[in-house]
């Protein structure tokens, strides 16, 4: 399989010095935000320490392996998209086979995609704007 790791210099720096090997992984300079996203929505599987991406792996739809002993976004574990997996390389490993196998079927905990549709709706009633000008563009649900 594939794996990618975007790394930042400090990070390859790190690995220059305390000599680690890169043997399997195909390093890639820093990524913008927008190709970080492409990179997760495209994986099969994300491997992590960040709350941040557990949250998008989770919204993406793509598995994720958390390798932490805990996490700031508990929810991606209860609805089945991430496991925890300490810094153990095997249990590393095997929650990653584990990941593998899960469907990809799990409830986004963190809303269902609406919310700037409902933050409209609620300035239009709250501004009180039932007429809209003619240049200006109509919002549709």
């Amino acid at each position: 399989m594939r794996v990618i790791l975007p790394a930042h210099p400090r990070t390859r720096n790190s690995i220059g010095k305390f000599m680690l090997s890169t043997k399997g992984l195909e390093l890639l300079d820093p990524v913008g935000y927008l190709d970080f996203l492409m990179l997760e929505s495209n994986a099969k599987l994300i491997l992590t320490d960040s709350g941040g991406v557990q949250e998008e792996a989770c919204i993406l739809k793509v598995p994720c392996v958390t390798m932490r002993d805990n996490t700031e976004r508990p929810e991606t574990v209860q609805v089945g998209a991430n496991l925890l997996a300490g810094t153990r390389p095997r249990t590393i490993l095997s929650r990653s086979m584990k990941m593998l196998d899960v469907p990809r079927t799990w409830k986004n905990p963190f809303g269902n995609g609406k919310t700037g549709e409902r933050i409209v709706d609620h300035l239009i009633k709250a501004l009180d704007l039932d007429r809209t000008p003619r240049h200006a563009k109509v919002y549709h649900r």
